[in-house]
């Protein structure tokens, strides 16, 4: 058993690289970062499927501590964005600190002792004052509840787990689902498949993408003129951030964006059955809205079928939709997204008198802030409920994070506390607060979505500017908690 460390961090992603870099700075250098992966990076490891890239601006899809001048992209690819990753973690001195081919099977609070007590999967044990959980939401691939899903003889995949041993050439392809993977990976298959057949269950927003690669002398200017990578980055989260009013506020303001959609499909749609099946019937903004500038000119081509039945189930050779036709395949992909609501699953995470995370989760995750959780003291969540975004980088989000945890964490060291724990009362108070907020967000305009939980509520978003959040975040304050002093003598 490991002497009890400064912090653990459960995952390598943007979340557990940053908090061990903004720990490190703050004087915590017995970090050790729990990684079941054999290599760091998160959802950026696990999507490497064709086309793989992000939807939020380089600029501002990376730390503000750890400027990067040359991008190649205005919107980066995955092995980019894993690259950056990777060179954060050398930089900072994190890497010794990442245990690879850990996962974390339980986690126990010792109120005794004051300590977590971590168990991995490899029968080791840890202990550390502080627990920091930065698994994301989009860690957990979800297959769809198909009848007949194991019955399929060819080959079948999650999008985040793609099979890069299978050869697609020529071969009879089907994509279920029509979300942010699906429409980047349907316009890299079509036209390497024989046949490539898209299953849409309900039609996405999609706007056109405005990417392209950075020149040379644009790299240059970013990196010599002292000042314009600052202001570059604050005019893109600005424009981002102005979207905000559309999604959490006046949500008639869509109706905007909605009028460029529409134009963009009738320019880019010609054939009217076509452009029907990929009309939304739902306000847009209810589900994520999707960017792309060749999904639309990938559906239209002769060996690419979109298919709007619903599938009734998948059979040793095919797909049969409700119609009865049945549609011969030799590749399943399922782009069928993540197991968003539920957070730390399937870790067993046990706090003060016994409580289990899960357990108290049951109708819907809650944490104050999306950080910390009452009866589970020195516990830190990132990229929890109520932090995700519609609009901006989730960068900016982390990053108000680190800070607040950081704070927490000093709390802890200077006035020489065992542990602090949320008072029940503030975290009710903040999750009232949030479901009060979200009724006059777009996100509750009549769609389901993986925003929700299966009774329809609204957990994962947060229903306000990002910079109310980092106000909110500053620093925490100490009336929020309750503590217990370390007692000498």
């Amino acid at each position: 058993m490991d002497s009890a460390h400064d912090a653990v961090i459960i995952g390598s992603g943007f979340g557990g690289i940053g908090m061990a870099i903004q720990l490190g700075r703050a004087g915590f250098q017995d970090v050790a970062v729990l990684e079941k992966a054999d290599g760091l990076g998160g959802t950026w490891r696990d999507n490497t499927y064709p086309g793989s890239a992000c939807d939020i601006p380089s600029h501002l899809y990376s730390f503000s501590f750890e400027p990067k001048t040359d991008w190649t992209r205005r919107f980066p690819p995955q092995e980019e964005i894993l690259d950056y990753l990777w060179a954060c973690a050398r930089k900072h001195g994190v890497l010794p600190k990442v245990r690879f081919g850990t996962e974390v099977t339980e986690a126990r609070f010792d109120e005794d002792a004051a300590l977590w007590r971590i168990s991995t999967s490899g029968g080791d044990t840890l202990t550390a004052r502080v627990l920091v959980s930065a698994c994301g939401q989009l860690n957990r691939p979800a297959l769809p509840s198909i009848p007949g899903r194991d019955t399929f003889e060819g080959t079948a995949f999650h999008s985040a787990r793609w099979d890069h041993d299978t050869d697609l050439t020529g071969k009879r392809v089907a994509v279920i689902g029509t979300g942010a993977s699906a429409i980047q990976i349907v316009p890299e298959l079509a036209g390497r498949a024989e046949r490539l057949t898209v299953f849409q269950r309900s039609a996405p927003y999609v706007i056109e993408k405005p990417d392209r690669p950075y020149k040379g002398w644009e790299k240059a200017l970013l990196k010599a003129v002292p000042g314009l990578y600052e202001l570059n980055r604050a005019r893109i989260y600005a424009g981002f951030e102005s979207r905000a009013l559309g999604f959490i506020k006046y949500p008639r303001l869509m109706k905007l964006m909605e009028r460029r959609f529409r134009a963009n499909l009738d320019e880019q749609i010609a054939d009217p059955r076509l452009r029907a099946a990929l009309r939304p019937d739902y306000p847009m903004g209810c589900k994520r809205i999707l960017l792309s500038s060749d999904y639309y000119p990938a559906l239209t081509r002769d060996d690419v079928e979109l298919v709007t039945e619903p599938i009734e189930r998948v059979t040793p050779e095919g797909i049969r939709t409700r119609d009865g036709r049945e549609r011969p395949q030799d590749v399943v992909v399922y782009a069928t997204g993540f197991a968003t609501g539920d957070f730390l699953a399937p870790m067993k995470i046990v706090g003060r008198d016994g409580r289990e995370l899960n357990e108290e989760w049951r109708g819907g995750a809650l944490a104050h802030l999306g950080i910390v959780v009452s009866g589970f003291p020195n516990l830190f969540l990132l990229y929890g409920p109520y932090t995700n975004l519609g609009h901006n980088s989730i960068i900016y989000m982390l990053e108000s994070q680190f800070r607040y945890v950081v704070g927490c964490v000093r709390a802890l060291r200077d006035a020489g506390l065992d542990w602090i724990d949320v008072r029940p009362d503030v975290q009710d108070a903040f999750g009232r607060e949030m479901r009060e907020r979200m009724r006059a967000t777009v996100w509750t305009s009549g769609c389901e979505s993986w925003y929700m939980t299966k009774d329809g509520t609204v957990v994962n978003n947060w229903p306000g500017f990002t910079f109310t959040y980092r106000r909110a975040t500053r620093r925490p304050d100490p009336r929020h908690f309750v503590v217990r002093r370390t007692t000498t003598g």
